[in-house]
């Protein structure tokens, strides 16, 4: 039975995951998603030699800058989360002068309503020190996107200044799924959980997830086809979050996804290319009545 917007309630109670086959793919094999979990689960051991888990929960638990992603990316009007990355797999490099700070105080002068950060260092060259240096010099919450699949991850984003983080369905088991999703609320963080296909979303939603990222890019492909947004809104229940995700590029992709019903859209590539990325939101924005720009 296809999953349609009045089933259930977002946040709702969580539902026992039901156990997925290899068969049925918990993940994606062969694709450029499985490359940068091999390379992540590396990183991970670096990681864990380097920095104790205790280390990282102290540093979690000492925090007193949270700020409510989730109120941010909704209510009236359509928001912007502003994404910061000097490259991606797809495109290469996007910027050679990349410097995060500035264009985090760019975007929220222009009116985003949060930024996101890429910290997955081999495929686009982020850093957890990009993250940092956004959360010095600006107020807005700040999404930490990266490839998240183990608990270590999650105090790690915590310890470093994140608001929320990014959870990819493809990625991750039901159990690993939901289990992250508990352990960023149990932390005060939200959790953007992305989905690619109408199997996705309804993992996603048995899971727990209240805010949910529809990703326009074929993880396998690497294309871009923003009708995935408009196939899969009318599917994501009432309650829940909606963020459309990848490829949004003109002021008409603004006010379609706006009318599908979308909370916020996360754009990052449109704005990494141009010489001025806070000029670029800002010239966007003043096309599109519908986007709310938060007070400053």
């Amino acid at each position: 039975m296809p999953l349609s917007r009045s089933r259930g309630r977002c946040p709702g109670g969580r539902a026992e995951p039901s156990p997925t086959s290899p068969a049925e793919g918990n993940r994606l094999a062969a694709t450029v998603l499985e490359e940068i979990l091999q390379v992540r689960r590396r990183r991970l051991e670096e990681a864990r030699a380097r920095v104790p888990l205790r280390e990282l929960e102290r540093a979690a638990q000492a925090r007193a800058d949270y700020s409510d992603f989730p109120a941010a990316i909704s209510g009236k009007g359509l928001r912007v989360i502003a994404e910061l990355k000097q490259a991606s797999p797809s495109q290469g490099v996007l910027r050679k002068d990349y410097q995060p700070a500035a264009i985090a105080r760019g975007y929220e002068s222009a009116g985003a309503a949060a930024l996101s950060v890429l910290t997955e260092e081999d495929f686009f060259k982020g850093s957890l020190d990009h993250l940092r240096e956004v959360r010095k010099v600006s107020a807005l919450p700040v999404l930490r996107k990266d490839f998240i699949f183990d608990a270590y991850q999650v105090h790690e984003s915590a310890a470093a200044g994140a608001d929320a983080v990014l959870l990819i369905v493809a990625a991750l088991a039901d159990n690993e799924l939901q289990g992250l999703i508990k352990l960023a609320e149990e932390l005060k963080l939200a959790a953007l959980v992305e989905v690619h296909t109408e199997e996705e979303l309804r993992r996603a939603v048995d899971a727990g997830a209240s805010v949910i990222g529809v990703n326009n890019r074929n993880l396998k492909t690497l294309a871009v086809d923003l009708e995935t947004s408009f196939r899969l809104r009318p599917l994501i229940p009432a309650g829940c979050i909606a963020v459309s995700e990848s490829g949004i590029k003109t002021a008409a992709d603004l006010r379609r996804l706006r009318r599908a019903g979308y909370d916020a859209v996360l754009i990052g590539e449109r704005f990494m290319t141009q010489h001025d990325p806070g000029a670029a939101l800002f010239e966007l924005l003043d096309l599109v009545p519908e986007v709310a720009r938060p007070r400053r």
